[in-house]
């Protein structure tokens, strides 16, 4: 296998358009009504080594008696890219769209309507605020609903005037947000007054809260907020639903009320069309960093708040499994009733909706097609006019946009395919269900299974056996979803086949999966990544037990090294990104310390001191241990500038291996952190993995 044949596949795997985002306007005509679908892309450009942004159009006619009947999907409108926006957002109306964008070392803030720029204020020149926030976490663009005010995030500006003049100061240390979050530390909410081109910056938060993620209440007069709380101190939110956080209600005079309880994780307020109902996810501080978390919903007007879905320990079979994962920005029906959003139900990930007034779910991914043929995962980009947006996707079938209205009681959705990839890929996949064996079940939450997703070609390049792949997710409670991945899409095309292993603790499995995994790392997911190998092995006669290599990235890395360590007969090759090595090490250099405790099976408080128990538990339970028995070449695939693992990790391992003269191989990224997501970082890391296992199997 040469290094050519691996770098054309993997720019055909990775170069195809990801949608991940979309709104919906629509217009009355006598005979018939039309629906305008803009969608926002992504796409990797191996060239110039970065990520494209553009937008594209989609008109759909619908009958006008019957307006949840499209009868013509017109041709969609040419690509057209998108340079420098930060974030976006139109108008109640949609007759106005803003835009803030970076232009070198300045942000702008542009409005648009259809004579095209109105308005253009140089957000930094006014000196008000910090950089404006883009990211999930905290970012927000939230328009007024006379149209004349908007909302957004930024980081405080330092007041000169109250600084002293002491050289040190300079120097003074500055807590953040840690992993993919380290600019972010102090943050200010912040109103532009499209009248008189004003920018001001809300008062009234308190001094111990982090605010993000606001939206305008009903009026205007107000605004609702999620405030992180970080004192004593700050530790990572990114992947960390658990953070101590709580929904506000802020006046402009600078009144401030607490909407949620307290001592509660909350997050994604989303205000219904009515402007009378608000929900938002809820779930436990500190435990699992990803949980599964209950839909909450606030009578604005009486102020009572109720749980729409509740947790879910176990999941009957088929049945909702909860959810865990973010609202997206435009998630309620047209008629104030209904919500709609993914989630991960055991290997894949599905689309529902819950009825307010039922409270019943509702799977609404099509169920006219076999689902294990075409798509596992169906991704909610937006519900507007009542109007699904949605990313579909497969092991074998590259993003798709589909569209179809949310259906009347008992009725079924009909989708409509607005644009499919250029080419599908002749792969076999199927979810395999596993059961531990007696010897390895929980005794405290007992009787849990779990699955992985077998992909491999149709046609192997040889006679022989198929080498098979373990990928490994990291986390450890997130998900491999039934959905396109690059990776495994690449190395199938290069004759591998691939097991994707949700072990317990993974998403999509209930609440009890995921807390069945604490205090057991090391060894519960061990022996069931091995579980899920050997049962598609046994079920598979063209799988090679003889050429088995196993790969993941953060705790996928820390299974990935466990498992050569204590199987070292059995595997014959590992590459491992930004792995946890030495949880013991790891303790005082990760930004979530919480974790390095709840994982091995101690409670956290911040005022947490490292014990001697604590330490020989976290050390038990890490892959240096098995170090010695290890056999299997392994490649290290190191950001120089994690938060949370930090790269001397995966250099302790490279140090015990070399000392052993074991294979051993790192690759130092010095300006990537722990995700490795720079475009040149993520195909310079597929090439030396795919070249790695072809050598070693």
């Amino acid at each position: 296998m040469e290094s050519r044949q691996i770098t054309e596949v993997y720019g055909e795997v990775s170069g195809f358009p990801v949608p991940f985002s979309a709104h919906v306007s629509d217009e009355q005509f006598p005979e018939f009504r039309v629906y305008t679908v803009t969608a926002e892309w992504n796409q990797i450009n191996l060239v110039q080594g970065c990520r494209l942004h553009y937008t594209q159009q989609w008109t759909l006619i619908a009958d006008s008696n019957n307006h949840n009947s499209v009868r013509t999907v017109l041709p969609p409108g040419p690509c057209v890219p998108v340079s420098g926006e930060l974030l976006r957002g139109l108008s109640p109306s949609r007759g106005l769209r803003a835009v803030v964008r970076e232009t070198g070392s300045h942000q702008l803030l542009e409005i648009w309507d259809c004579h095209g720029l109105r308005k253009c204020l140089n957000l930094t020149t006014l000196n008000k605020h910090g950089r404006v926030y883009d990211d999930a976490q905290f970012g927000c663009l939230s328009w007024s609903e006379c149209e004349n005010k908007l909302l957004y995030v930024a980081e405080r500006i330092k007041n000169s005037s109250t600084q002293t003049h002491d050289e040190s100061d300079r120097n003074v240390y500055c807590e953040d947000w840690g992993e993919a979050l380290t600019s972010k530390s102090s943050l200010v909410i912040c109103v532009v007054n499209l009248q008189d081109s004003t920018v001001g910056v809300l008062q009234g938060i308190p001094t111990e809260l982090s605010p993000g993620q606001a939206l305008w209440a009903p009026g205007s007069q107000s605004v609702f907020f999620v405030g992180w709380y970080h004192e004593p101190f700050r530790l990572g939110l990114k992947f960390c639903s658990n953070r101590r956080s709580a929904l506000f209600k802020l006046d402009l005079d600078g009144q401030c009320d607490r909407l949620s309880g307290d001592n509660l994780s909350v997050f994604c307020p989303r205000l219904s069309p009515d402007r009378s109902t608000l929900v938002y996810l809820q779930g436990q501080v500190f435990g699992p960093h990803s949980q599964c978390l209950s839909l909450q919903q606030l009578d604005l007007k009486s102020r009572k708040t109720s749980a729409l879905l509740d947790v879910i320990n176990r999941p009957e079979a088929g049945e909702f499994a909860g959810v865990y994962e973010a609202l997206p920005s435009c998630c309620w029906s047209a008629d104030s009733q209904r919500v709609v959003f993914s989630s991960a139900r055991r290997n894949c990930k599905d689309l529902f909706m819950v009825d307010r007034r039922s409270k019943k779910v509702t799977s609404l991914s099509d169920s006219t097609t076999d689902f294990s043929k075409v798509y596992g995962s169906w991704k909610l980009l937006t519900v507007q006019r009542d109007l699904l947006v949605v990313c579909c996707s497969g092991p074998s079938t590259p993003p798709t946009l589909r569209v179809g209205f949310l259906p009347s009681a008992g009725a079924a959705v009909t989708w409509w395919t607005l644009q499919q990839p250029d080419m599908t890929f002749d792969f076999h996949w199927a979810a395999v269900d596993v059961r531990p064996s007696p010897e390895e079940d929980n005794t405290q939450y007992p009787g849990l299974d779990f699955g992985a997703i077998l992909v491999k070609p149709s046609h192997p390049l040889h006679d022989a056996r198929i080498p098979l792949v373990v990928f490994i997710h990291g986390g450890p409670h997130s998900q491999f979803p039934a959905e396109w991945n690059c990776t495994t899409a690449g190395l199938a095309e290069l004759g591998f086949a691939v097991l994707m292993v949700n072990y317990r603790g993974s998403t999509g499995f209930g609440q009890h999966s995921i807390l069945s995994l604490i205090g057991q790392i090391g060894s519960q997911d061990v022996k069931d990544v091995q579980r899920a190998v050997l049962t598609a092995l046994q079920s598979d006669a063209t799988l090679d037990p003889e050429r088995v290599a196993v790969i993941g990235g953060s705790h996928g890395g820390f299974l990935s090294c466990h498992l050569v360590g204590q199987y070292p007969e059995f595997y014959r090759a590992c590459a491992a990104r930004n792995p946890v090595i030495n949880a013991a090490t790891l303790l005082g250099t990760s930004d979530i310390v919480d974790w390095r405790y709840t994982s091995v099976g101690f409670q956290y408080s911040y005022d947490k001191i490292p014990t001697a128990e604590a330490l020989a538990a976290m050390l038990e339970k890490s892959p240096i241990t098995h170090a010695a028995q290890i056999k299997a070449p392994v490649l290290l695939m190191l950001g120089g500038r994690d938060r949370r693992v930090s790269p001397h990790q995966g250099l302790e391992l490279y140090r015990a291996l070399k000392s052993r003269a074991s294979p051993v191989r790192v690759l130092w990224f010095p300006e990537d952190g722990h995700s490795l997501s720079r475009v040149d970082t993520q195909a310079d890391c597929f090439l030396n993995t795919a070249l790695w296992l072809s050598q070693h199997l």
